[in-house]
């Protein structure tokens, strides 16, 4: 039986230091677990031991969150793009050819580019409120809309403002319940408001934040993607979410008829409310694909 230990790792890519958490044998069938924004691998601290003892979580940290390098943006360039070009270095370097992909805010759009990269890989999809059906976006989506729509100077100052510990707690708690916010650890907004202190940082943050918007040419091919492949798939979802309802998850049901959907009395991070609820799913669902 594996140690349900989580380790922490490092390992370079392409010259760059990644730290990443792990869980479970190396020999065992792979979970992959790419991070939220304004998160990093800490996101997973409670989902990586508690699948270790039959799978092989990772979950590293994109370059300037958490515990991964900060290169000069001249050599790294914080981009949607970027980021989806590290994952798949990284699995490489790690030497992953067989994988379910957790898809969850950020994270889904490198997750969803690192199947599309090699579809036979890819034994399984958990989606948990990562969404690419723009006309289920929710209202919150808005003040991003009108910054893609017309990136100005001044728009870009608004991004910025809530790069800071205020504004992550904000998109931690998000449209929480009251009944619920006790549940989510305040170690969230603390941490990443800690590391962006460093203004390099924040202005790594920021150019992700601002780049934004080249996702949603990515939509139409990620659709085309799941419903050419039909990867198995799980869908849990966080209702109580103004980016995703309800209906952004229903969406996938458009491409996806045979996903099986579990939606949760949560939000957009449903690994702090509900993970007693999500990890049996999530257990579940792997020991029917078999990854």
């Amino acid at each position: 039986m594996a140690e349900p230990a989580v380790r922490h790792r490092t390992v370079e890519v392409d010259g760059i230091t990644i730290f990443y958490r792990e869980a479970g044998a190396a020999d065992a069938p792979v979970v992959l677990l790419p991070h939220g924004y304004p998160s990093s691998s800490f996101q997973f601290r409670h989902l990586l031991p508690a699948l270790a003892d039959r799978w092989r979580a990772i979950a590293p940290d994109y370059p300037g969150f958490g515990y991964s390098d900060l290169p000069d943006p001249g050599r790294y360039a914080y981009t949607f793009d970027a980021h989806a070009d590290l994952l798949q270095r990284f699995v490489e370097t790690l030497e992953l050819t067989r994988y379910v992909i957790y898809l969850q805010d950020y994270g889904s759009q490198f997750g969803l580019r690192l199947a599309m990269a090699a579809p036979q890989r890819v034994a399984g999809l958990v989606i948990q409120n990562g969404d690419i059906y723009p006309d289920h976006h929710g209202p919150k989506y808005e003040p991003l809309k009108r910054f893609w729509r017309n990136p100005t100077d001044e728009g870009r100052k608004q991004l910025a403002a809530a790069i800071n510990e205020e504004g992550f707690r904000r998109e931690f708690l998000g449209e929480l319940p009251d009944r619920l916010t006790d549940r989510v650890s305040p170690d969230l907004w603390k941490l990443s408001g800690a590391l962006v202190t460093d203004p390099r940082r924040r202005d790594a943050w920021l150019r992700l934040l601002a780049d934004q918007g080249t996702t949603v040419a990515w939509f139409p091919r990620q659709q085309e993607y799941l419903r050419t492949h039909q990867p198995p798939t799980l869908i849990v979802w966080g209702p109580h979410d103004g980016y995703m309802p309800e209906s952004a998850a229903r969406a996938y049901l458009r491409d996806l008829p045979d996903a099986e959907m579990h939606l949760l009395d949560g939000g957009h991070w449903l690994l702090e409310t509900h993970l007693h609820q999500v990890v049996p799913l999530i257990r579940g669902f792997l020991a029917r694909v078999r990854p």
